[in-house]
């Protein structure tokens, strides 16, 4: 936490929360133009843009290169700065996203603040925009540079927002992404709390009977990973628990748990009396609603924690069960508890749903002979409805229907949209693969079944996964493809026909014929979306993507990372995985909360608001207007026996958005690094006359 001031003597170093000056020092400026092998160089004249600004005050030197963040690149800087003074670096390049701490980080081994340099990007802003007009990109260029220098002029040193960090992180989720998180996390030295707002954990991959590609059991791969788990003494496990209070930031985030109580002691020895005598029947969710469960259950033989509990949104509480209860063994009259713990950092692993088509979508809810892939998988699954038997209305499954892209690649006017108003434009991923799989299954244990598969398209993109749809052929899968405009037509075959349902199909295998598929089973292969947790959402600031999965800060460059530093995403809450990729991106995520925990202490951008005491009126205009909890509020001060209020930053929540500076009218706040005076430089030297220019060679 930062130090408190001294209400009762407000010094201006400590309202202001400002570092002590440095002394003057004179700007001496090193520029460097990247080439970018030829993405700026072949639009922009680089050469021509380093020598127009070598002669500008304040610029000790000037390069062109090939490529300024290679190692060669590098060494022009540190170099430099070394033997010639630099103590300022402007580099015209790609994206700052790209190589931002690469240049930092060169600046820094050469001994000068990293926050001396400043970045201009020349290949989104200037080449890729221009290029059909070189010799205006070049002029734009220059003035974009000598818009650097002149920040750079006004640059000084700056030092990180250093915090004290809770070596402990949060977990929210206990499906595999989550358990794999949790792990690697404690194995690194770092304490765990992990909720899952079910009673069990496993998610998804408990529901699963076997994986692809090995072919392991879902069961026991699961198994493996929970013993791992519960073996570990830093992980402290909370089911049935949810997040519904946060305050804080990175390194000292509070959060507030409400934790429902499961109902029933582990050891009861009268459970199964007790299910048998609950009168309510409500459609199981572990099977896809292919069945029906009781309000006291488990989902499965082995689950984890082992027991029974008490669902208590439908227990009517017609304490039939209690006539098996002795010692209290079930309790309904137990009741929440809630808690407080103090972490550094959050990951968030909260999984995915499948699809629910929506009442009438290709027949689902409308003909019994329509269910989805999941509820298939169910169907095979040894301990399913059926003990694994392909069987529907209590005969055998002669012939069977699986439907791609039911969910997933949806098209505006075409499909039917979720209730915010978005089809599902995304692929899923893992359903055509999931799908082959599923039919060669079929295949092994029924050979005699025909099996269609009617596709838009096939997108096997893991390493191995082609070999499915290869066996699937030559297991004589019968192929048919379809465009999503012309989406299949599920409707039930003439009474007393031998098959009970019919898809008919516009191939375009075979040139847009029109084929009636006559089958007993119509699969939809529905893809995959993200739990609802717009609660979460709203409690960490975080956002979701155009897709609903929560978003990440960069796909290449913070894959793991969101937009609020210390929470990090884990698994299919960012989007469509597969096991293994939901495991390597929780692997991911851990590694960010260890690198970010493990010293104790984190460090955040300087980039943060700064008042000036001397100016504040204390009216309160910037706190109202600003987005970020706690990041600025007004405070009650003292000096000479007269009470005043000045605003006063939290550095460790505030984001340097600056919308804080637009609002006072006293001009009393600066972010740090981006002060109002460095704008109006920038702009003066965008609009000024070059007459640099004249004279350089084109």
């Amino acid at each position: 936490m930062p130090e408190q001031s001294d209400k009762s003597n407000p010094p201006e170093k400590e309202l202001g929360l400002a570092p002590d000056p440095s002394p003057e020092e004179e700007p001496r400026i090193g520029v460097y133009v990247c080439n970018c092998g030829g993405n700026i160089g072949d639009v922009v004249n680089c050469k021509q843009v380093a020598e127009a600004l070598r002669n500008i005050p304040n610029v000790v030197t000037s390069h062109s290169n090939m490529f300024m963040c290679s190692d060669p690149g590098q060494k022009l800087i540190t170099d430099d700065i070394k033997e010639k003074g630099i103590n300022r670096v402007v580099i015209g390049a790609c994206s700052i996203f790209l190589h931002e701490q690469t240049f930092r980080q060169a600046v820094e081994r050469a001994g000068l603040n990293p926050y001396l340099y400043y970045h201009v990007g020349l290949r989104e802003q200037d080449s890729w925009v221009h290029y059909n007009h070189p010799e205006d990109a070049t002029e734009k260029a220059i003035r974009l540079m000598l818009a650097g220098v002149a920040k750079a002029r006004k640059m000084e040193p700056l030092e990180p927002v250093r915090l004290q960090a809770e070596k402990h992180a949060l977990v929210i989720g206990g499906g595999v992404a989550g358990l794999r998180t949790a792990l690697d996390i404690a194995r690194s030295g770092l304490k765990v709390t992990l909720v899952e707002k079910s009673h069990f954990l496993g998610g998804r991959v408990a529901q699963w009977e076997r994986v692809f590609p090995t072919g392991e059991t879902a069961r026991t791969l699961l198994q493996r990973l929970l013993e791992q788990v519960q073996a570990e003494p830093d992980i402290t496990i909370h089911t049935g628990a949810k997040v519904v209070k946060t305050k804080g930031y990175v390194g000292n985030f509070q959060i507030h748990i409400r934790q429902q109580p499961r109902g029933i002691k582990a050891d009861f020895d009268a459970v199964d009396q007790a299910i048998a005598a609950c009168p309510v029947e409500i459609p199981d969710e572990f099977n896809y609603g292919l069945k029906t469960r009781k309000a006291i259950y488990q989902p499965y033989s082995g689950c984890y924690p082992a027991g029974p509990v008490v669902d208590w949104e439908h227990c009517t509480h017609c304490e039939k069960c209690l006539e098996f209860s002795h010692n209290h063994d079930i309790n309904l009259d137990d009741t929440p508890i809630e808690f407080d713990i103090n972490v550094g950092a959050v990951a968030v692993a909260t999984g995915f749903r499948p699809y629910e088509p929506f009442p009438g979508e290709m027949g689902y809810g409308k003909f019994p002979e329509v269910i989805t892939l999941p509820q298939l998988e169910r169907l095979l699954a040894a301990d399913g409805p059926t003990g694994g038997k392909l069987e529907w209305n209590g005969r055998s499954v002669r012939s069977l229907a699986m439907i791609h892209c039911v969910g997933s690649r949806q098209v505006d006017d075409v499909h039917q949209p979720q209730p915010d108003g978005q089809v599902n434009n995304y692929c899923s991923r893992v359903c055509c693969t999931a799908t082959l799989n599923a039919a060669n299954i079929i295949h092994e244990r029924l050979p005699e079944t025909r099996i269609y598969d009617v596709y838009t398209d096939i997108r096997t993109y893991g390493r191995g996964h082609e070999d499915y749809y290869t066996l699937a052929s030559k297991n004589g899968v019968t192929f048919l493809r379809y465009f999503v405009e012309d989406i299949p037509e599920v409707y039930p075959a003439e009474k007393g026909s031998y098959y009970s349902m019919l898809v008919k199909v516009k191939d375009q295998l075979t040139w847009g014929e029109e084929i009636e598929l006559p089958v007993d089973l119509v699969v939809l292969a529905v893809g995959m979306m993200p739990n609802p947790v717009d609660d979460l959402i709203g409690l960490f600031n975080i956002t979701p993507g155009n897709d609903r999965f929560l978003l990440e800060v960069h796909p290449k460059l913070s894959p793991v990372e969101t937009s609020v530093v210390g929470i990090v995403l884990a698994g299919t809450a960012q989007g469509p995985m597969n096991i293994q990729e939901s495991c390597t991106a929780a692997a991911a995520a851990a590694s960010k909360v260890v690198v970010l925990l493990g010293r104790g202490q984190v460090e955040m951008e300087p980039y943060v608001a700064q008042i000036d005491i001397e100016r504040c009126q204390g009216n309160g205009d910037c706190v109202r207007v600003c987005p970020q909890e706690d990041a600025i509020k007004l405070e009650t001060f003292s000096k000479n026996g007269t009470s005043f209020q000045r605003a006063v930053v939290t550095p460790a929540n505030c984001n340097g958005c600056g919308v804080c500076v637009s609002t006072c009218s006293h001009r009393a706040i600066d972010v740090l690094g981006w002060r109002l005076d460095d704008y109006e430089a920038m702009v003066d030297a965008i609009t000024a006359e070059i007459p640099v220019l004249e004279g350089v060679p084109a």
